[in-house]
């Protein structure tokens, strides 16, 4: 950035609840106010709805790896044997710690696996499939819609680990200058 330039941020309004297989890109797209250059930032959350990435305790049957593993970080066996499909190493597992390389190519907790307003302790949302693909997307269905080109960054939240707090992290990108 300059010296001089300036940055302001806008929530995207009257953003309804997002249901499986919504359109996202014109759900969002249609209602913003944007300008050549601007960068969208989405929720990962937002995209996971979307795509329909929730899954019910039900459905999921853990394998001995999880049971054993889930013994281990004291985490329930469906929750552990869906963190070990999303992830393709385990980078630490110690009583209630269970930190993954993810299947998208970065080290987070739980496999950014998520249980907040998805609908009950026995629920849980996965991340995106292809954030990088959803940021495209999105990319292309506000220039259609705005006439614009921007850059979209598909975002989570990951906690720090040995620190309280989290931070915000792009887990997709398009578009966004370097």
């Amino acid at each position: 950035m300059k010296i001089g330039a300036s940055v302001s941020i806008n929530a995207v309004p009257d953003v309804p609840i997002i249901h499986p297989d919504d359109d996202l890109v014109n759900i969002i797209a249609s209602r913003l106010k944007v300008q050549a250059g601007d960068i969208v930032v989405v929720a990962s959350k937002l995209v996971s709805r979307a795509q329909g990435r929730f899954v019910r305790e039900d459905d999921v049957v853990p394998g001995p790896r999880a049971i054993a593993l889930a013994q281990k970080v004291d985490k329930e066996p469906w929750l552990v044997e869906l963190i070990l499909r999303e992830s393709v190493g385990v980078s630490r597992a110690a009583p209630g710690v269970l930190i993954v390389r993810h299947r998208l190519g970065f080290v987070c907790a739980n496999a950014g696996i998520d249980r907040s307003n998805v609908g009950g302790q026995d629920t849980v949302l996965l991340l995106p499939v292809d954030p990088d693909g959803f940021a495209a997307d999105l990319r292309r269905g506000v220039a259609r819609l705005c006439g614009v080109d921007v850059g979209v960054i598909v975002s989570d939240s990951h906690g720090r680990p040995f620190r309280v707090g989290a931070q915000g992290v792009a887990i997709g990108v398009c578009g966004v200058p370097a």
